[in-house]
């Protein structure tokens, strides 16, 4: 029964080397199928380990299904890269407001414009970065 706790960590060690390996070529999808699919067979092994009278290896082989099946679930986050510093100039441009234009115009076109591109709007997130920089570009100097 080791040899079948042996072959198991291979195997999933092995998933996970070519995994990483394929990823950019692979679908996020396909990866979560393939390893909610190995996390099946590693808990159906477990099971069957157990039904044996080997608990610990059948506990151990469980543990690790649920643990794949569990990260096969859930999604990693995206990478995120922070945004260039506007110039005051295209902070400006962004926002639509004059060179001479005080707080309260800044932050008047900033919430008109935000009402409209934040993604619960229906809008970007890529738009509503922007425009949250260009009104922290022209607001911070002046606090």
């Amino acid at each position: 029964m080791f040899q079948v706790l042996l072959f198991s960590v291979a195997l999933g060690a092995l998933a996970v080397w070519a995994g990483r390996r394929a990823l950019p070529r692979l679908k996020l999808q396909d990866w979560r199928i393939a390893s909610g699919g190995l996390a099946v067979l590693m808990f159906l092994g477990g099971l069957a380990a157990s039904m044996k009278g080997n608990y610990l290896i059948g506990g151990g082989l469980m543990a690790a299904g649920l643990l794949l099946a569990f990260s096969a679930r859930f999604r990693p986050r995206p990478k995120t890269r922070p945004l260039p510093q506007a110039s005051d100039s295209e902070a400006r441009a962004i926002l639509g407001v004059g060179p001479d234009a005080d707080e309260a115009e800044i932050q008047a076109a900033y919430s008109r414009l935000i009402r409209m591109a934040h993604p619960d709007a229906g809008g970007t997130t890529g738009l509503a970065a922007q425009l949250n920089a260009a009104r922290d570009a022209l607001l911070r100097p002046r606090r």
